[in-house]
């Protein structure tokens, strides 16, 4: 082994021995405990070393997809009848947990969902169809949820995106409101100045992940459009 390796080696050994937390809570503190697993949280080297420990995760043979963004796990899988989705996604599923349990990976039942896509112009109310199967990972069961928020996008059933596109209109006119003193028409900023600032802070939000759902409803997707237009008659006092 060279001594790049063998110091590369003693430096990582450094990050991960001896690391204490606390908790804090308002000006209470708790009494320092030992990390006895895991990276230390907000470090850059953090995700790589996850993805390091994570690079032999086995990927299913049967037609399941695997994603993985950081530690953001999901398994996804497509068919036009539902006996071959519960047929090859429980397998998946049962594999990826034994890979976890014996790396000592814990999954977090309270952060875990599963979502059965199924397009459509009409509203449903219904979670899943009737008489679906429940999924389970590790004899924890995985809930069937309408819709779920996964890397910043909320996905629903019916991927019609309205509660996305909601939030993110929410989000925008928050930033906006805040933003006011220099974007008005008050403000002594340049029109220049005054886009840059657009640009940064707003349009950001609305077009984060916006290629996902651009084939929303064009009556859905108008309500930003409508956040831009207030913003450009704000800045150019425009009538």
């Amino acid at each position: 082994m060279s001594w790049r390796a063998l110091k590369l080696n003693k430096k990582i050994q450094n990050f991960l021995s001896n690391r204490y937390f606390t908790f804090r809570h308002e000006r209470t503190h708790s009494t320092r405990r030992l990390i006895r697993a895991g990276v230390p949280q907000g470090s850059a080297l953090s995700p790589l070393l996850y993805s390091a420990y994570t690079n032999d995760i086995p990927r299913p043979t049967s037609g399941v997809q695997l994603a993985l963004f950081v530690y953001d796990t999901a398994l996804f899988f497509r068919s036009r009848t539902r006996r071959s989705i519960f047929r090859h996604l429980p397998k998946a599923i049962d594999e990826l947990g034994q890979w976890f349990r014996k790396w000592r990976i814990e999954v977090n039942p309270d952060k875990s969902a599963a979502i059965q896509f199924k397009y459509s112009k009409n509203r449903s109310h219904l979670v899943v169809d009737r008489n679906t199967p429940n999924l389970k990972m590790l004899n924890a069961r995985i809930p069937w949820q309408q819709s779920y928020k996964h890397l910043g996008v909320t996905l629903d059933k019916n991927l019609h995106f309205r509660e996305h596109i909601a939030r993110v209109r929410k989000n925008a006119l928050f930033y906006t409101a805040r933003l006011g003193a220099m974007l008005g028409r008050k403000s002594k900023l340049s029109r220049r100045n005054k886009r840059t600032l657009y640009k940064m802070c707003i349009r950001t939000v609305m077009t984060y992940a916006s290629p996902v759902f651009a084939h929303a409803d064009s009556k859905v997707l108008y309500r930003l459009q409508v956040v831009r237009n207030k913003f450009c008659r704000a800045a150019t006092d425009a009538h």
